[in-house]
Parts: C-alpha cells; sequence; structure tokens
C-alpha cells in the first residue's frame, strides 16, 4: 500500500522541554528521551491497564516491555515522555518505518488521561520530530476510539486509510524554522 500524506505541511510545532499544569491542576514536564534508563518507562507500562492496550502495544509482561521499549528508544527514534512527581506517566514516539516516514504511537497513564497530557505530548513529539528533519508521519488508531481520531485531527492529521478494523492517518511536517 502507499500511503498518501497531505500537500499542506502542519506546525510548526515547539519540541521540549516544556512544563505546563494540566485540566489537573499538576505539574507535568516534558522531556526528550537522550540514551537514559529504561527503568521509568519499564516502571509506567507495569502499570499500563490492560483495556487501554492498543493494537497489541505496549506488551503486557516485564521482559516483553523491556524487548520492546529496547526497539523503540533507539537514536533514530524520536521519544518524549511526560513525567508528574518523579515517574513517567506517559510516552510518546516516532519510530522509522523504512519507507521515509516515522509511525506516531503514544501512551498516557490511565489516571492521567483525559487531563490535556496526550495532547501536549502529541504537540512536543511533533516539535522534536521537526527539529530532527523528520517530515511525513503516520499512525493507526483503533476504529472505535473517536476520541483519539479527534486528538489527531486538531494536530493536523488526516485520514489516509478508513477500511479496516484500524483507522490510518498521516501528516506532513513543515520544515524547522
Amino acid at each position: 500500500m502507499t500511503r498518501i500524506y497531505p500537500e499542506t505541511p502542519a506546525g510548526p510545532f515547539d519540541p521540549p522541554p516544556a512544563v505546563f499544569t494540566d485540566a489537573e491542576n499538576r505539574q507535568i514536564e516534558i522531556q526528550t528521551y537522550d540514551d537514559g534508563s529504561i527503568e521509568p518507562f519499564v516502571t509506567m507500562y507495569l502499570a499500563f491497564e490492560p483495556a487501554d492496550r492498543a493494537q497489541g502495544i505496549p506488551p503486557t509482561n516485564e521482559p516483553r516491555i523491556r524487548e520492546w521499549l529496547e526497539q523503540i528508544l533507539i537514536d533514530e527514534s524520536v521519544n518524549v515522555y511526560a513525567t508528574y512527581d518523579g515517574g513517567v506517566i506517559g510516552h510518546a514516539t516516532l519510530v522509522p518505518d523504512g519507507n521515509d516516514a516515522y509511525e506516531l504511537a503514544i501512551f498516557v497513564l490511565r489516571a492521567y488521561q483525559q487531563s490535556g497530557i496526550g495532547t501536549r505530548l502529541i504537540y512536543c513529539l511533533l516539535g522534536a520530530g521537526q527539529a530532527r528533519g523528520v517530515e511525513r508521519v503516520w499512525l493507526s488508531v483503533e476504529r472505535w476510539n473517536a476520541a483519539a481520531r479527534a486528538l489527531y485531527r486538531n494536530v493536523g492529521f488526516e485520514p489516509t486509510d478508513a477500511d479496516g478494523f484500524e483507522f490510518e492517518m498521516s501528516l506532513r511536517l513543515s520544515a524547522t524554522q
């Protein structure tokens, strides 16, 4: 399948670091992952609710979580994460797909969802991607997840394939100023 990307670029987006107060009045920090420890991510993903997993990720047990993180927390990927009270509570990644584009995935612990953290993570992730020269981004979201689809549209993603169980969307990033 040939993926279609919008002609008009989205953005610009601001890269991390970022500090903001979420809808629950919590001070949230967003940072770029730069070859640090994976342990805070392992802790977050071990606490992830089974119902919040989509398309088989994140994995469900510690060995598989570690293996998966070693595949996405690499130099070729772009990773940002949100912290609160010393712990990682959200993570977003752009993983190269081998076709000169990047797949977006985002994860926020249930207790921190619907408070604006996911939106800020995506904006910061796309800003970090722009800073690294990423031009094309795509994602797939489960068809029933109307809230996620609306969020992605608001950021600038456009639907590209709506025929299957998953809904695919893409975005073209503008060049960094």
